[in-house]
């Protein structure tokens, strides 16, 4: 997928929080080694790997397709990624009123371990609090 296309795709899928990237922003993001995309027609999720740690940076579908089970075969998809590349936990931050995406990743086995207040910021509304989430990986033996 290219820079232009996870740039729409974002916009269709955040009207809210978080504010949707712009193409320069993915590529600067995909030219980094350390960055996984894993990426399917109706969405994908983009993260990176820093040591034992990695971060889901954002996960996107399409408004149509959603509950079909796409975010949960992209962040699965993500983790298997992760856990090759030596990543022992997965982390990643979601609105508190996400709760969509909240109870996603509680299926998936994510648990909050942070807050922070005011993260998120809107243009017509107060700023949002985001929780913090975390789930340690199976780490791959074919390292």
């Amino acid at each position: 997928m290219t820079p232009d296309r996870l740039a729409a795709l974002h916009a269709r899928a955040f009207t809210d929080t978080p504010r949707p990237w712009t193409p320069a922003e993915f590529a600067a993001f995909l030219a980094e080694p350390s960055t996984i995309l894993v990426a399917e027609d109706a969405g994908f999720a983009v993260g990176r790997v820093a040591g034992p740690e990695a971060e889901l940076l954002t996960l996107a579908v399409e408004p149509a397709v959603r509950r079909q089970g796409t975010a949960r075969r992209l962040v699965r998809a993500f983790e298997a990624a992760a856990a090759a590349r030596g990543a022992e936990e997965a982390l990643l931050e979601v609105a508190v009123t996400n709760g969509p995406a909240r109870a996603l990743y509680a299926t998936l086995g994510y648990a909050q371990v942070g807050r922070r207040r005011g993260y998120y910021a809107r243009a017509a509304a107060p700023p949002v609090d985001a929780v913090v989430l975390a789930k340690p990986l199976a780490v791959a033996e074919n390292r």
